[in-house]
């Protein structure tokens, strides 16, 4: 069995939400690529080459946003089923969206930083990683690589994937990749749903997803489970997580929902820090203090200020744009 880590809700942490921004295209809509006006079902973000960038797990665009304002211009990925980039029930075609959940910025073999997104391999078609070079480029290389050996690795180990995988927080950490799965599935054949961690050796990563056919994909190592606490008897699963000094951050939501391709609603959420076997968080509030009630999709610390950390949100609305939040951490967060 893997070891378990309790996280403790600690008073003397605080996480605020100081602004919130709605995510625009600066040019708007496109209907030639199937592009809408607003920032879609924001579900992670990262900083690369310069630039803040958002994915989206219903809509095949990545944004770079400025966070000043809140506008972004968009990279385009390859459309999908029917040519089409938006994916959602309104549609009625939600299951073929690439569900990308997290994403990692890693040095690229040829030069420069590269943009690695993630499918949340909650279902076949969920099992994609995405690969942008050039992110900052009028030009930028996408590739959309079929990883299902990978997640089929990945689901093999139930200790990680548990009874319903779904990969929400990827981070780049002492030349590996650590890769945070949420526990928010339906039990299934004796098992239940687990949040949990595991480590992927980044050279074996990056020759995978260069040649995914003739590369063996990385088995997953040091895996570790964990207990988040909950908020109004909601269980707190994993959304993303981030470098935070020589520690890790974790956003989890307490959601009530009923798997891991359905939304459900959501009690709060809660920022917490991972550090030698240590979990600590607090309940995300409002500046008044009140309890924060959206879902973070994304976090991200900025470079200059570790008291203060960038956000987004998932609205679960097609018709919302996501937003971009700051919040001024408070307490010893070290």
């Amino acid at each position: 069995m893997p070891p378990i880590i309790h996280a403790i809700a600690d008073p003397a942490l605080t996480a605020r939400v100081v602004r919130s921004l709605p995510l625009l295209y600066a040019k708007g809509a496109d209907p030639a690529l199937d592009r809408p006006a607003h920032v879609r079902s924001a579900s992670g973000l990262v900083r690369v080459d310069g630039q803040i960038a958002v994915i989206q797990d219903d809509a095949n665009f990545i944004a770079l946003i400025d966070p000043a304002t809140g506008l972004a211009r968009p990279v385009t990925l390859p459309a999908g089923e029917g040519g089409l980039r938006q994916f959602d029930d309104v549609r009625g075609n939600k299951r073929y969206k690439l569900d990308l959940e997290s994403c990692v910025t890693i040095g690229d073999p040829s030069g420069g930083e590269m943009l690695v997104a993630f499918g949340s391999g909650s279902t076949p078609m969920r099992e994609k990683v995405v690969i942008v070079r050039r992110v900052a480029s009028d030009e930028p290389e996408v590739r959309v690589v079929d990883a299902s050996a990978l997640y089929a690795v990945l689901r093999a180990n139930p200790d990680f994937a548990g009874s319903e995988m779904n990969i929400e927080g990827a981070v780049a950490a002492a030349g590996g990749l650590r890769l945070f799965n949420r526990g928010n599935g339906a039990p299934a054949d004796g098992l239940l749903p687990v949040n949990a961690t595991c480590d992927l050796d980044l050279a074996a990563f990056l020759a995978y997803v260069d040649d995914s056919a003739a590369a063996r994909p990385p088995s997953p190592r040091n895996v570790a489970q964990f207990d988040l606490g909950a908020i109004d008897g909601f269980p707190l699963t994993f959304t993303d997580a981030a470098v935070f000094g020589g520690a890790i951050l974790f956003a989890a939501a307490a959601e009530a929902s009923p798997d891991a391709t359905h939304d459900g609603p959501v009690a709060g959420c809660a920022i917490g820090i991972l550090r030698d076997g240590d979990a600590r968080y607090a309940v995300v509030q409002n500046a008044d203090g009140s309890r924060y009630p959206g879902k973070i999709e994304g976090i991200l610390p900025e470079g200059n200020d570790p008291a203060r950390l960038l956000a987004v949100i998932d609205r679960d609305d097609p018709a919302a744009p996501s937003e971009l939040l700051e919040l001024v951490l408070g307490g010893d967060w070290s």
